[in-house]
């Protein structure tokens, strides 16, 4: 197969294929190899399954897999996590499974394959040739064409029959969704005190103790704050009373929290509101259209979605019972 015009050129050589060796178990295959990839194209797709970036990357990373197997297309994802919960092979077996990820994932709990690719990004893509080169490499959401683009060529070059230089179309849904980036102002924003800011609570942080805070009167956009009794952890805020509630004024379509049980395998109802008003005609969708929903297992939550205009708003949940343990807030 000839080269697909004016891209060839931009294929370059960025070193070989590392090994994966390091991986700490599997998920949808026995364990991969190079060696035993080698006549393959591959795309790597670093990933955690909390990050909404990597999210929004999905709908074209499982379209790839789909379209492209039969022509020498092996996508092989690399869970790397970024939370302690995410280390859990189980949790993780189960949020990819729930996002219909059925392409081999290489579960890197130790980072060691991460750390054999030198990688520092969540997402991240990189794609080898059928001869175990790394060719391409993309840091991030976008650029998908070029990415599709690039696929074609490699496997062009691989000899693959019948190649396809017709373009996927992707619609993604719920946190898949592209973000609204004309409108998104408010930044990813930790809870656990060891990335904590913008906490508008009096008094501040009480690392790793257990005490009642309070929202101020008004609170600034992307500052947040607790009402209620709380433990602030390294990576979380757990809630320790019933009614307790986190708030934070922001600017964007989406919100999306980090959060799940602090007893593992139980349940805890919650309510979200927007201006102080439940939030039904805005909600996400992990929240019914009553403004409620259940935090049952770890992982990334969309609560909020506005339908119409994006200005700054005030968004709090609050958790029905004790143990809601909140991570990361972020946006879309």
């Amino acid at each position: 197969m000839g080269r697909i015009f004016g891209l060839g050129s931009r294929l370059s050589l960025e070193g070989r294929f590392p090994p994966m060796d390091g991986a700490t178990g599997w998920l949808n295959s026995p364990p991969l190899t190079p060696d035993a990839l080698r006549g393959k194209v591959v795309a790597v797709d670093f990933c955690t399954y909390t990050c909404i970036n990597w999210l929004r990357t999905l709908p074209y990373v499982r379209a790839w897999s789909e379209k492209y197997a039969d022509q020498g297309l092996v996508v092989v994802g690399v869970h790397t996590p970024e939370f302690s919960f995410e280390h859990d092979a189980e949790n993780a077996r189960r949020a990819l499974a729930e996002m219909h990820v059925e392409f081999p994932i290489a579960l890197d709990s130790d980072y060691a394959v991460w750390n054999a690719f030198t990688n520092h990004y969540w997402p991240a893509l990189y794609l080898i040739d059928a001869g175990g080169k790394i060719r391409h490499h993309r840091f991030g959401e976008g650029d998908y064409e070029r990415s599709e683009k690039m696929i074609q060529q490699l496997l062009a070059d691989a000899g693959a029959e019948h190649a396809d230089h017709e373009i996927v179309d992707v619609v993604g849904t719920g946190p898949e969704a592209p973000a609204d980036w004309e409108h998104l102002e408010s930044p990813e924003t930790y809870l656990g005190f060891q990335q904590a800011q913008s906490l508008a609570s009096p008094g501040g942080i009480a690392a790793e103790q257990s005490r009642v805070y309070q929202v101020p009167d008004r609170l600034a956009l992307n500052e947040w704050a607790l009402s209620g009794e709380w433990t602030i952890g390294p990576e979380s805020a757990v809630s320790k009373t019933p009614n307790a509630r986190i708030a934070f004024r922001f600017h964007a379509r989406d919100v999306h929290l980090v959060m799940g049980p602090a007893d593992p395998g139980s349940a805890i109802g919650f309510r979200v509101f927007v201006d102080g008003r439940p939030a039904t005609d805005a909600h996400g969708s992990d929240v019914g259209a009553d403004g409620t929903g259940k935090v049952d297992f770890p992982r990334m939550y969309q609560l909020v979605r506005q339908r119409g205009s994006i200005e700054s708003r005030l968004f709090e949940i609050e958790f029905e019972a004790p143990g809601g343990e909140a991570f990361c807030f972020t946006f879309g």
